[in-house]
């Protein structure tokens, strides 16, 4: 989709579909409203007045040939009460415009920022809500019946404000939006056409095309490495596993700076192996690699932003399956820091991944560590749908990824991670088992408790997105299945890390 700026009088730009919005309050037509009101003689003050026009949040009022206008439609979308406006509304409300409009046929749309808003901040956000509205999760339809692609949307609403601004805040919001839509694209990728070596492939290429650096290793080097956790879930798939690693350098650093190690767990599919899942439900298990896939998003944005901070990301890659050669409950495992691991549950495999990853990135020198993971069916039992878990051996740095995700809009609720976890993977046979014993409880802090023993010293956050990976629901602005949650988090970490 192309993406540009109108600079002309709201009333002037010729466009099918002029977008605005209206907050929920006592004179709902005031400022750039005012002025439409003007030019169409006084019809948005009457759609007020009569009740039918209201600021309701997503609540959308749609006028054909508005007279006095040089748009062909006007849509004015709700934004709720003033107070609580930010940029995640604004991010909805533009992309509950384009989804709408795309509904109806529409390819080219111009959205006008209200006074107040016309800054790079809100043109960012504007910008990466009509990206991610018009991602589609329908890739292997044959017919597609949606209506047409939005083929272009400008922003428009510069009086007062700095064209070059808005216009930077734009590009921002580009790069981000399409970071997070190339996530989502390989979230949304069947499990037959997203193996583990065709996930490095994709990584590679997007690392080449971005001027990444770039480093897959495959069996024999993984073997070499002794990364004895990730093999053990790859072993029962005839699929072999690959570790992908992208590389941002940003050419000299001063001694000491902090580099940024960026973890992410990559079941390309997800049986359970043998501790095999229930049927129902199984498929959305190809969602299993969304971890992954938004450290392999944020790489893409971080290559164009290019933060002054080194940044490593370490994508630990395979399938768990339940072949004739996968491991078995009460199996022992080492990784690849040499500690061993008893494995009392196979599904509870991502842990055994990332604990190879989060050792290998320290390896290569990362100082600060964040992992992203659809790791347990627990964090949704406790946060549902609507925040990602954080865990930490780190209080300072994970208020830092906090203030990042307050930024990015993403919602992150922080959680316990008490030296009493640590006591529930004790092992009588090894040095620690994957999981707690049977109604033990706290699952998602269990499997935190667990990476935490990779960790050692090293500033940690993890990141458990089993429960904001993916919208069963299609919502007014975005579309059901993959979210690219983490991406705009970890970019804005990346930013302002140095």
């Amino acid at each position: 989709m192309q993406l540009s700026f109108d600079s002309r009088p709201a009333a002037q730009i010729e466009t099918p579909a002029l977008v605005s919005y209206v907050f929920e309050k006592e004179n709902l037509i005031d400022g750039a409203l005012a002025q439409l009101d003007q030019a169409t003689g006084g019809r948005l003050k009457r759609l007020a007045d009569s009740g039918e026009l209201t600021g309701k949040t997503l609540e959308a009022t749609l006028l054909h040939d508005p007279p006095g206008l040089a748009a062909g439609r006007l849509l004015l979308v709700g934004a709720g009460k003033p107070e609580k406006f930010d940029g995640t509304i604004l991010r909805r409300v533009a992309g509950t415009a384009l989804r709408l409009l795309r509904s109806k046929a529409v390819t080219h749309m111009t959205f006008l920022l209200r006074e107040g808003e016309r800054n790079a901040a809100s043109a960012e956000a504007a910008a990466e809500g009509l990206l991610l509205a018009s991602f589609e999760s329908d890739f292997y339809k044959t017919e597609k019946k949606n209506g047409k692609a939005m083929e272009a949307a400008a922003l428009a609403g510069a009086e007062g404000a700095s064209v070059a601004e808005i216009e930077a805040g734009m590009a921002r919001g580009r790069v981000i939006g399409e970071a997070q839509n190339f996530t989502r694209t390989l979230v949304n990728e069947p499990s037959n056409r997203l193996t583990p070596r065709m996930l490095a492939d994709r990584g590679e290429q997007m690392a080449r095309e971005a001027g990444l650096s770039v480093d897959v290793l495959d069996e024999k080097r993984i073997a070499d490495l002794k990364m004895g956790a990730l093999l053990s879930v790859a072993q029962g798939s005839i699929e072999p596993p690959r570790v992908i690693v992208v590389t941002y350098s940003p050419g000299q650093t001063k001694p000491g700076a902090p580099v940024l190690g960026l973890v992410g767990k990559a079941v390309t599919f997800d049986t359970g192996g043998i501790s095999i899942k229930p049927s129902e439900g199984m498929e959305k298990m190809k969602y299993d690699m969304a971890g992954g896939a938004a450290m392999l998003g944020a790489m893409k944005a971080l290559a164009a932003l290019k933060p002054s901070v080194k940044v490593v990301a370490v994508v630990p890659a395979t399938e768990n399956m339940p072949g004739g050669r996968a491991q078995k409950p009460g199996d022992v495992q080492f990784a690849m820091s040499g500690k061993s691991i008893e494995v009392l549950n196979t599904d509870a495999e991502g842990r055994l991944i990332l604990a190879d990853g989060i050792t290998y990135a320290k390896k290569l020198g990362c100082t600060h560590l964040v992992d992203a993971a659809t790791l347990t069916g627990a964090i949704v039992v406790a946060l549902s749908h609507f925040n990602v878990g954080v865990f930490t051996n780190h209080q300072e740095f994970q208020e830092r990824v906090l203030q990042s995700a307050r930024r990015a809009g993403e919602k992150m609720w922080p959680m316990p991670l008490d030296d009493d976890y640590r006591e529930l993977i004790k092992s009588t046979i090894a040095d620690i088992q994957n999981i707690a014993g049977a109604g033990r409880g706290g699952g998602a802090s269990v499997g935190a408790a667990f990476l935490r023993e990779f960790t050692d010293e090293t500033p940690w956050v993890h990141l458990d997105i089993a429960g904001t990976a993916w919208l069963d629901d299609q919502k007014p602005w975005a579309a059901k299945g993959p979210t690219g949650i983490g991406v705009r988090t970890l970019v804005d970490l990346a930013m302002n890390l140095s």
